[in-house]
């Protein structure tokens, strides 16, 4: 029996709109203002002849099924899922998509989206600006609920939401001639300007992995797998090939000229392209379907010459070690990828000598990155070098990648990152960059594919479901003396980033606190599940809800109020960390755990009001801290940033830290200006391209601002001490540029150097500097001590809540989370990665669940509205590190980190009911309440 993966998410409604056959028809509207006529299928959706014919790419794809609002248009002035418009009904009506919503300025409300930081990624930005203008149109000063009942159908998945309520309340006072003044030399740190890359945001000029597809593109489907674990064997491919019109060619493992096998961590690479003979996970890509855009639009591959024989699968990891498991990799026994290990100093005894200790157990589930931009690309032959044009977050990693795979040099692949409309994690692992560059180069043209969101979300990493024990002990006076902690991470069919996991939660698995007795083990182990890779956090936030729901349990036990335990035992200068690391300087976890003080008893005398007051609903109060290394864990961790003058008196940045929302192209251009000594808006950046930026590492760890920053402090003080010396002044001296001129003062002299009287260098500069920046660690020992990460961020967070006793559903009221960012480079910008990782937290802590085979689209999977983010308050604490760039440390990992701990000890405040599989649904706190209710029955008659 032939079967292939449906390339229509399951859940979806069938519109019939790539139905095959369809004959054409010319359809007359309006697009923002001006007449058009397109000759397509009646059914085929508005959202992809805007985009498709009309090149209209500010509308963006995000699911094809109308569930997540990207495509959002006006249509007679009402918003509309495109995906969901067959072109026919658009026929004499008017069309208006973000490109009309201004004309050749910004509007108020993208001005006002500038202004407040609401645009982060920008791929739901479109969509929210044109629902937004159209709630203006009417309501020109909107009520917060008038804003999230108009936006309530647009999902957004960096910001939480809070920024971008505020930027459409404030739009109407808002001007349209935004101030884009940058801050002048030396005043770049600690300002917030306008991103640097925000107006084609707000615009839709920004280009996406599937905005940019040549006109001449070969289309290309992946044949993936139905099945957790099978076997396959194909039929006459080329046969099909040949009677199905339109196909230029079918792809299988066979084709592939160099090694059939990639990884993020060499060691353990063990992941094909495209699987030989068998399927190891559901949504497995085994072959490419490569066609002419038109053919592949109506392509049924129903009858794809492909015959399947399911074998038996796990998809626990209890199952995958049960004694007699079949081996997913011959390679690894007992379907063990790999363990991490930490151990100091004798837990057991010191457990066994405390005066209380608690024990608990917490599961977590598979969490979906649900970036809105599913991954999109094309690649092309550029002579004889390939050039892929993706969205990444790592474009030397994709090179390196599929360079091997398709048996290229190194330097005969370039990879050209797009910008990413989210990521997360995820697109840190190649995806279709080695499928699309093998259509290219056995074809000679430009191939294209974009993912659905069904595949997306079937062959793209997750994060680690985890199954974790703990115990730990305290003496008298609420000191912890031991801790004891094991988790087995379910990293799923191939490794990625479950190495990774496994070593970086043993490190932190203690939270912020001293723990002098301790050990810790994560194992990373196979099933056929999803791969787990990296999400934010890499396995910490899993941890941190253990250990945190463990010391609410603590401080109960001994009678000590819940934030002053965390007090009591937190990590502060001169202290020593689980891994027999000295922290001499930077520790800032004290300074916000008590710049949460007034909140917290507020906070509390709050709840105690309102539960005096009611009985069905109950109000609840947590709290719990972070800590988290910046940067890879005792491994080299380089960036390198270039920097130079241009004869015209441009400053070019070669800023090759890829921007997925969080700032770095702004962050690090800041951190380079007050370095060098020169106004910020004399700087022009030059994007990540593996072919002309020296490479700053991958986006991911919290590094980019703390390890490439660093490299562009140096990079920036090592042009200004050329330029200096040049002049033969001291350095003292200041910069400044007239023109294409620079001119150095120092005190009454001054001097002034004509740029284009200079000789240039072969990329255009009369100065240049390049500089190199790893931060100094130490390897682990065999029993995990060493000095692990050079630099290490710190938060902690409130968050309140009201559990209704009765359904089990839970109200947020407020999160109130204060974060030591050592310096904050740009607060704005900080403020936003807070919001969106508290919001991303709150998902996993109670609605977040990804279950394969059932919710495989973002109908069935549900990430937080704009309704469920509650007011955050956030206070950011400046404890400068002296190995950041101007004291500055990592954030974008730290902030989600807190929020399901502490929402989860809110809800045992509620209720008394620790919820310990996570997520907290409401399903999973009333079974909790009903057997509190129970025991407490049963106490009470005996």
């Amino acid at each position: 029996m032939n079967q292939v993966l449906p390339e229509v998410d399951e859940g979806r409604p069938d519109l019939g709109i790539v139905q095959p056959g369809l004959e054409r028809a010319d359809i007359a509207f309006a697009v923002n203002g001006a007449a058009v006529s397109v000759n397509v299928p009646p059914l085929r959706r508005l959202s992809q002849v805007l985009r498709d014919e009309l090149r209209l790419t500010g509308t963006k794809v995000g699911c094809d099924a109308g569930d997540c609002g990207a495509c959002t248009v006006l249509v007679d002035g009402d918003p509309v899922c495109a995906c969901l418009m067959p072109a026919a009904s658009a026929a004499g009506a008017s069309v208006t998509t973000v490109e009309g919503l201004a004309n050749g300025l910004l509007s108020a409300l993208q001005a006002s989206f500038l202004a407040h930081g609401a645009a982060q990624c920008g791929i739901c930005t479109p969509a929210l600006l044109v629902a937004a203008t159209a709630l203006l149109d009417t309501t020109p000063r909107p009520t917060e609920i008038e804003v999230q009942d108009a936006l309530g159908g647009i999902l957004c998945r960096c910001t939480g939401y809070r920024k971008i309520i505020a930027a459409v309340m404030d739009a109407s006072s808002q001007v349209a001639s935004l101030d884009f003044r940058l801050p002048q030399s030396g005043h770049a740190i600690g300002a917030s300007p306008v991103r640097l890359d925000g107006v084609p945001k707000v615009t839709g000029a920004e280009k996406f992995g599937g905005d940019s597809f040549p006109a001449d593109a070969l289309a290309v489907l992946v044949v993936r797998s139905p099945h957790y674990h099978a076997g396959f064997a194909f039929g006459d491919l080329d046969g099909w090939a040949r009677k199905t019109p339109g196909i230029v060619g079918v792809f299988t493992a066979a084709d592939i000229p160099g090694k059939n096998c990639f990884g993020v961590i060499g060691p353990f690479a063990d992941q094909p392209a495209l699987a030989e003979g068998f399927a190891r996970l559901r949504g497995e890509a085994v072959a490419l379907v490569a066609g002419e855009r038109e053919a592949i639009f109506d392509l049924d591959l129903s009858d794809f010459p492909i015959r399947w024989t399911e074998l038996p699968h796990v998809l626990q990891p209890s199952e995958a070690q049960a004694e007699g498991a079949a081996l997913i990799h011959r390679n690894r026994p007992s379907n063990l990828l790999t363990s991490g290990f930490v151990e100091r100093g004798d837990p057991e005894a010191a457990l066994a000598g405390a005066a209380v200790t608690v024990t608990g157990a917490i599961d977590t589930s598979y969490v979906e990155h649900a970036y809105i931009e599913p991954e999109a690309g094309h690649a092309y032959m550029d002579a004889d070098t390939l050039v892929v044009v993706a969205c990444t977050q790592a474009p030397y990693m994709d090179r390196d990648d599929t360079a091997k795979v398709l048996g290229l040099a190194v330097d005969k692949v370039r990879i050209v990152p797009t910008a990413t409309g989210g990521g997360f994690g995820s697109k840190l692992d190649v995806s279709l960059q080695p499928l699309i560059g093998l259509v290219a180069l056995k074809t000679g043209r430009p191939a294209a594919l974009a993912y659905t969101r069904n595949e997306s979300m079937t062959s793209t990493t997750k994060r680690h479901p985890a199954e974790m024990k703990a115990t730990i002990g305290a003496d008298a006076d609420g000191h912890v003396t031991g801790m004891i902690f094991s988790g087995d991470f379910n990293t799923g069919a191939y490794a990625s980033w479950g190495p990774t996991v496994a070593n970086r939660v043993p490190v932190h698995a203690s939270g912020p606190y001293a723990t002098p007795n301790y050990r810790a083990e994560g194992r990373a182990i196979h099933t056929h599940g999803p791969i787990s890779g990296a999400f934010r956090g890499f396995g910490v936030p899993q941890a941190t809800i253990m250990q945190e729901t463990l010391y609410d349990e603590l401080a109960g036990k001994l009678g000590i109020d819940r934030l002053d335990f965390r007090l009591r035992n937190c990590l502060r200068n001169g202290s020593e960390t689980v891994t027999g690391q000295k922290l001499e300087s930077g520790v800032g976890i004290a300074e916000c755990l008590e710049a949460l003080r007034p909140h917290w008893a507020r906070a509390e005398a709050d709840a105690d009001a309102f539960n005096n007051a009611n009985g069905d609903k109950k109000r609840g109060v947590g709290v719990a801290s972070c800590w988290y290394g910046c940067g890879n864990t005792s491994l080299p961790n380089p960036s390198t940033i270039r920097v130079g003058i241009a004869a015209d008196g441009t400053v070019i940045l070669h800023q090759g830290a890829v921007d997925i929302g969080q700032g770095s192209n702004t962050v690090i251009a800041q951190i380079c200006a007050d370095a060098l000594g020169l106004p910020l808006e004399r700087f022009r950046l030059k994007s990540a391209d593996t072919a002309i930026s020296p490479d700053a590492g991958k986006t991911s760890a919290s590094r980019q601002t703390f390890v490439t920053g660093k490299a562009a402090e140096k990079a920036g003080r090592a042009l200004r001490e050329k330029i200096l010396r040049f002049a033969n002044v001291s350095e003292k001296a200041s910069l400044q540029l007239d023109g294409a001129a620079i001119v150095i003062r120092e005190g009454e002299a001054a001097r002034r150097i004509d740029l284009a009287s200079l000789d240039m260098d072969a990329d255009g500069f009369v100065f240049r500097a390049e500089e190199t920046y790893d931060p100094p660690t130490l390897p682990l020992d065999a029993k995990g001590q060493g000095k692990p990460y050079a630099v290490y961020g710190y938060g902690a967070q409130i968050a309140e809540l009201e559990v209704d006793l009765k359904l089990g559903t839970v109200k947020l009221i407020k999160v109130t989370a204060a974060h030591d960012v050592g310096k904050a480079i740009n607060p704005l910008l900080a403020e936003g990665q807070i919001e969106g990782g508290i919001a991303q937290g709150i998902g996993m802590a109670l609605m977040e669940e990804y279950i394969p085979g059932r919710t495989e689209n973002l109908h069935d999977y549900l990430i937080p509205t704009i309704g469920d983010v509650p007011p955050i308050e956030t206070i950011l604490v400046e404890v400068p590190d002296p190995e950041g760039p101007f004291g500055a440390k990592g954030l974008g990992e730290h902030v989600l980190i807190p929020t399901a701990p502490a929402i989860l000890n809110a809800i045992r405040h509620a209720t008394g009911v620790l919820v310990t599989k996570v997520p907290a649904t409401p399903t999973r706190i009333r079974a909790g309440i009903r057997e509190k209710d129970g025991i407490r029955e049963k106490e009470a008659r005996a």
